[in-house]
This record gives C-alpha cells, structure tokens and sequence, in this order.
C-alpha cells in the first residue's frame, strides 16, 4: 500500500511539473528576428525596435519609430565599411536600408548580407545655408517590407563618424 502512494505522489508531482512547463511554455512570446550592424571589428547585433510579430506596421507606427532616433551606437572611421545582416526570415521577405530619413536602396533587398562604403551612409547633405558637409551622425533604419511594400519591422542604429 505505501508504494502505491508513493507511486501515485510521484506521478502526480510529475504530471503538475509537466503541466507548470507546459504553462510557461505557452506564455513566452516568440523574439523578433535581428539584425546585426558591423564596422570593422564592432558589431551590434539587436531585436526590431518596432516589430508586431511579423504583422505589418501602420505608416503612424512606422513614422513615429523612424523618428524616435533611438538606436545602438558603432563609430566609423572615414572609408571604412558599414556591413548588415539580418535573419534569413527578413531577407525571405525583403529589407531595405533608410538613413537619416531618406531611402539609400533602390529596391528591398532579399539577401542576408550586404555591405555599404562609407560614403553611402555618411553622403554629403545640404545645409539651410546651402553649403554642403559629411554629416557627423548617421541614422541607420533597416525595414524590413513584404511584397507590396509594407513595413514589418524597423531596426534602428546610431553610427557616429569618428
């Protein structure tokens, strides 16, 4: 007779436990692919700023995370490269790269790598007083789009020129 208890306290401590597991499992979300930003031997790798699991974004979220100016920091130097990586899921669906607000890529891009010199992201910019200059900070977002277009999710960075 005590065996049988013993058995059955064991199975049913078991089964909760399994159950318990089962519940957490259940509560945890699904983390956003990443992207990854490298210069030289620095690289920043980070979750969407703004994702909603893979659902498209609405043109008010999207201006108000492009303009929200948060991002991860990397420092270039003059004529080094900036490199990008995202999940093979963004690539599946397309990403294109904005800086400073204004597109930089003709069309999104599918592949999981590509890489930029130095004066595609630090292009010279007009100023209010019609002189021209390397900006010193650069405003990195990757977005990336579905088919038609639509942002899904943004990642944001910060490259300041050295």
């Amino acid at each position: 007779m005590t065996q049988h208890r013993s058995r059955t306290r064991r199975t049913a401590i078991a089964a909760g436990a399994v159950a318990l597991g089962l519940v957490a499992l259940s509560a945890c979300e699904k983390p956003s692919p990443k992207a990854t930003v490298t210069v030289g031997s620095n690289s920043v790798s980070a979750e969407a700023t703004c994702y909603d699991k893979g659902e498209k974004l609405s043109q008010k979220a999207l201006t108000d995370c492009i303009g929200s100016k948060s991002g991860h920091k990397l420092t270039v130097h003059d004529g080094q490269r900036v490199r990008i990586g995202v999940d093979p899921e963004v690539a599946e669906s397309g990403w294109a790269m904005v800086v400073n607000g204004q597109g930089t890529m003709s069309e999104a891009s599918r592949d999981t790598y590509r890489s930029f010199d130095f004066d595609e992201v630090f292009a010279p910019q007009q100023s209010a007083t019609g002189t021209s200059g390397v900006p010193r900070t650069a405003q990195i977002a990757i977005i990336e789009v579905d088919k038609s277009g639509q942002a899904k999710g943004v990642w944001q960075y910060t490259l300041d020129r050295a």
